[in-house]
C-alpha cells in the first residue's frame, strides 16, 4: 500500500509552448489565457479547494505542475499540427488576440483565419505523457 508521503506521479502532462521572442508580459499573460480552458474541459486536472489554518477556503488549482516550453514559430506550427492530429485538447493564443480586449473580439480573430494560417504565439496542450512529449518534441524548457 503506497503511504501518503510518496511522490506523486501523474501519467499525464499539462504543457504551455511559447513562442521565443515573446515579451515578459506577453509570456505570462497568454500563459494564464491558454491554460485557462483545461481545466474547464478536463476537469479531473483540477484538485480540491486549499484552506489555510484559520478555515480560510481558496479556489481549487491543478493538481499537477505546469510545464512551460519555448520554441520558435515553426515550433509552434509543428507542435500544433501534431497535437491536433493525436486529438489532444489544445488551446491556442495568436499574435491578433493582442489587438483585441474582450472574448467576443479574441474569438472572432481567432475565427477569422484557417487552421493552417493562424499565426500561433502560444499553445496549451494535455493528453498521456509521452504523447505530450510527441507534440513538443525540439521544444526547449522555457527559462
Amino acid at each position: 500500500m503506497p503511504s501518503d508521503d510518496a511522490p506523486v506521479r501523474f501519467d499525464t502532462k499539462i504543457a504551455v509552448l511559447l513562442r521565443d521572442d515573446l515579451l515578459t508580459w506577453q509570456r505570462l499573460n497568454i500563459t494564464a489565457f491558454l491554460v485557462s480552458g483545461i481545466g474547464t474541459k478536463v476537469p479531473e486536472v483540477i484538485g480540491e479547494p486549499y484552506e489555510d489554518a484559520d478555515d480560510m477556503r481558496y479556489l481549487p488549482m491543478f493538481r499537477q505542475p505546469v510545464l512551460i516550453f519555448e520554441g520558435g514559430k515553426e515550433m509552434l506550427l509543428a507542435a500544433h499540427g501534431r497535437a491536433l492530429s493525436r486529438e489532444l485538447p489544445v488551446s491556442v493564443f495568436t499574435s491578433d488576440l493582442f489587438a483585441t480586449n474582450n472574448d467576443r473580439d479574441n474569438r472572432a480573430a481567432v475565427r477569422a483565419v484557417t487552421t493552417g494560417n493562424l499565426d500561433l504565439v502560444g499553445m496549451a496542450i494535455y493528453g498521456p505523457k509521452n504523447a505530450v512529449d510527441k507534440v513538443l518534441k525540439g521544444a526547449g524548457m522555457h527559462h
